[in-house]
């Protein structure tokens, strides 16, 4: 009776230790009250405890696996008991269909353990790997991130950064700041502090599925809070659904999620010129991720063309691949092969509106109407600008486009929101048969 009454003590301080820890602290934070489930609590490494702590709980009432990387033991190094615990969840989370989330804060790895560290860092690497695309998986970077650990928190489809934390492969930390991540396509969400870090996973995960099988969810439908500005985005989706994604990553371009009649949707809007190199990539993964996971993507374009040819072309073969539902919106002048990328029959778009003061052309305006209304040297400079816009009034306008196939509707501004609500209402029972292949090489 002694024997056991000491082994209950021992195994309460145990939990007092690991519960008086900040990355305990982290998942009680994260998920919702009293629904967090340790798994292998009392892991070993060395002579302590393991150096992360992992489990699941519910986030607004959905299951998620996470783990927070324990920077109070050991400067929460990776170890074979670390990965041990990491290849579990992975696994648990792929067997039953639910949102990875990890919160990382280390200082790097055992090096004492050689080989066999490495050789759990890769298994967790495929893990990640193989989860990809089944279920979301976010990295919130709480600390310092570097090395191999820099590449598991990279894997996940969402970063999310503190200001003063670091991720880098470079183990001296060089180039490891949140602002340059952010600038270079790393980070999708920089936050001011561990607290905000947290609520934005969280606030996150509201607008993805569990995983590749299930619509995402659903929310109550609220009028859009944009009247009062010039964003058309904001005046189209629910008032105060907009979360903004890699904003600082990419000038023509922006990334959003957002829900629009109570319904999930990504949003790529171009804001008119040629579309920069970075931009496109960003708009890329982005479609790739939401057809991943079947979430309906609505393009608003203004773009004359790409300055990347590459990045044009996975662009394109995004979108064309691409098999949740599509819709697009020409809210300028969309010319050529942006427009054939991003609304037209490489898109394969389901609905294409335009606005009614939206251009399409094969060229930019100037050269369309000189090619087929004249002689530019015939025409002072003076007057060029006119001549151009008058042709294309006359000869490059939505309704022209409209009247050719290339356009499904011309909306006006306040009736395109009940116009894309109906529009998905209608599109949500799409099926598309793909071509057996392991995977597109573009």
């Amino acid at each position: 009776m002694e024997e056991s009454s000491m082994s209950i003590e021992k195994i309460n301080a145990a939990k007092a230790e690991i519960a008086s820890t900040s990355a305990y602290k982290t998942l009680t934070d994260f998920f919702d009250a009293d629904s967090f489930c340790e798994l292998d609590a009392f892991a070993g490494s060395g002579e302590g405890f393991a150096e992360a702590v992992a489990g699941f709980g519910t986030v607004e009432g959905m299951p998620v696996y996470a783990f927070a990387q324990n920077s109070d033991i050991c400067g929460g190094a990776l170890s074979k008991a670390q990965t041990a615990k990491l290849k579990k969840l992975y696994g648990l989370a792929l067997k039953t269909g639910a949102p990875v989330i990890g919160f990382y804060d280390s200082v790097g790895g055992r090096l004492a353990q050689g080989s066999e560290l490495l050789g759990g860092c890769g298994e967790v690497l495929k893990l990640a790997s193989k989860v990809s695309g089944v279920v979301p998986q976010i990295s919130v970077v709480l600390g310092t991130c570097l090395g191999t650990n820099a590449l598991n928190a990279a894997s996940a489809d969402f970063v999310i950064m503190t200001a003063d934390s670091k991720l880098s492969l470079d183990v001296t930390g060089e180039n490891a700041s949140a602002e340059y991540n952010a600038k270079h396509g790393n980070a999708s969400i920089v936050a001011e502090n561990r607290e905000q870090a947290v609520e934005k996973a969280k606030e996150l995960l509201l607008y993805l599925p569990s995983n590749n099988l299930v619509p995402a969810p659903q929310a109550f439908d609220e009028q859009p809070d944009g009247e009062n500005t010039n964003c058309i985005v904001s005046k189209l989706v629910d008032g105060g659904s907009k979360l903004r994604l890699g904003d600082d990553f990419g000038d023509s371009a922006r990334t959003r999620l957002a829900r629009i009649g109570g319904q999930v949707i990504g949003v790529v809007r171009t804001i008119g010129g040629k579309l920069d190199c970075k931009s496109a990539n960003k708009a890329a993964k982005f479609v790739r991720f939401c057809d991943a996971f079947s979430i309906p993507v609505i393009t608003f374009a203004d773009c004359t063309g790409f300055d990347c040819l590459k990045s044009a072309a996975k662009l394109t073969a995004a979108y064309a691949e691409a098999t949740t539902v599509k819709i697009a919106v020409v809210t300028g002048q969309t010319i050529g092969s942006a427009y054939i990328a991003l609304a037209g029959t490489g898109a394969n778009a389901d609905v294409v509106y335009a606005l009614p003061e939206a251009v399409i052309s094969p060229v930019n305006v100037e050269a369309a109407a000189f090619i087929m209304a004249g002689d530019r040297m015939n025409v002072p400079v003076s007057e060029q600008k006119a001549v151009a816009d008058k042709f294309a009034a006359e000869n490059l306008s939505a309704f022209n486009a409209a009247q050719n196939g290339y356009v499904d509707g011309i909306v006006e501004m306040s009736e395109l929101r009940n116009a894309l609500i109906s529009a998905l209402d209608m599109l949500s029972g799409k099926r598309v048969p793909t071509v057996a292949k392991k995977h597109s090489t573009i």
